[in-house]
């Protein structure tokens, strides 16, 4: 959405991904526009090796990446290709997975300053490829979150580390929900830390050549609009203080005054989500509050791979993506069904199945 190409001869992978180099900038061209640039494990793997080697290359003092076209950064990962892999009884979600999982974690120790440009639709693995980074920039045309309750999942790729540490219960409101968010939003929520206008991140980008990161974005910066999330902190860690789905659901339909129809609303979206997913993402936010990036994301895998054993995920891709009916039929069908033992085993270990994140160096937190 930026107006960047790469330059003629510089491209080092195919064309789901591109890699640029102009002046001292690295820059990352997420390049499927038609799928609003979903992740594929080729993109994956493509962007760890790239990253890798950029750590160590003196001519690179900054990395960008931006998306491809004019619909966003990235709608997430490939959820068709893991739809298949799911029928078949495959292993390639996993190992896509454990790749992506493992970019996230270099992504948010990078030696260099990581720009991102959260332009558009920035969803699910979008926000793992851009939230982790050290400059993340929105626009008024930014429209991110993590809905992966509506297909039957849970926030992943770090989502549950960063928005247990949202300001009070409004990380948890965005990951129960699955709500589509704004910039404003994700700069409350602490996913983005600059507003910039769209019409200047071309300028921006090439400022980036030649100047250092924190000169470069800061000038382009711009004051935010309000955040309409930040604006319902009230209601929302009220209701959302409860370590019990079924509490918060009760919580938000008992909220009374001016508010009440938005927090009604809130509750009904909810329990139009996976049950099973509602409650194991509400444990996945509450017991990411005491871990690190790297022990979320191995979480978060933990929890993943249940899921693919698991009916609802399935059923939450054919529903909204493959048949498109949106009618969704859960198993369980309500919360009150989802017992605490069936929370608990979705984070029993995997034993040698974990996943290894290396090297072991100490997350920002």
């Amino acid at each position: 959405m930026t107006g960047l190409t790469p330059e003629r001869g510089t491209e080092t992978s195919g064309p789901e991904v591109l890699f640029a180099r102009r002046g001292h900038l690295g820059i990352i061209t997420l390049n499927r526009p038609k799928a609003v640039n979903a992740l594929t494990a080729g993109m994956v793997a493509a962007m760890l090796e790239q990253l890798t080697a950029w750590a160590d290359d003196d001519g690179v003092a900054t990395v960008l990446v931006h998306g491809a076209g004019e619909r966003g950064l990235c709608a997430g990962g490939d959820i068709v290709a893991i739809y298949r892999d799911l029928l078949t009884g495959g292993t390639q979600t996993a190992d896509f997975w454990a790749t992506e999982y493992r970019l996230n974690s270099v992504i948010a120790r990078y030696p260099k300053p990581y720009v991102a440009f959260m332009d558009g639709l920035v969803l699910g693995g979008g926000v793992g490829i851009s939230a982790h980074g050290s400059y993340r920039v929105v626009t008024e045309r930014t429209r991110t979150g993590m809905p992966e309750t509506t297909i039957g999942f849970v926030p992943d790729v770090g989502g549950t580390f960063l928005l247990a540490r949202s300001p009070g219960e409004a990380g948890t409101h965005a990951a129960l929900t699955g709500a589509h968010l704004t910039g404003a939003d994700a700069l409350f929520l602490g996913l983005a830390d600059h507003h910039v206008p769209g019409d200047s991140l071309p300028e921006l980008a090439a400022a980036l050549e030649s100047e250092s990161a924190e000169a470069a974005v800061v000038r382009f910066a711009r004051p935010s609009p309000p955040s309409t999330l930040a604006g319902q902190r009230a209601w929302i860690d009220e209701a959302y203080a409860s370590d019990d789905a079924e509490d918060i659901v009760r919580r938000l339909r008992d909220v009374a005054g001016a508010v009440a129809a938005e927090a009604s609303e809130a509750a009904d979206t909810i329990e139009a989500k996976s049950p099973t997913a509602v409650k194991v993402a509400l444990a996945s936010l509450r017991r990411a509050r005491d871990l690190t990036l790297d022990a979320a994301l191995a979480q978060e895998y933990r929890v993943g791979l249940r899921f693919l054993a698991a009916p609802d995920f399935r059923e939450g891709i054919r529903a909204q993506v493959v048949d498109k009916d949106r009618t969704p039929l859960w198993k369980p069908a309500t919360l009150h069904e989802v017992r605490p033992a069936d929370v608990d085993r979705f984070f029993e270990p995997l034993g040698d199945r974990e996943l290894t994140l290396q090297p072991k160096e100490t997350d920002h937190v």
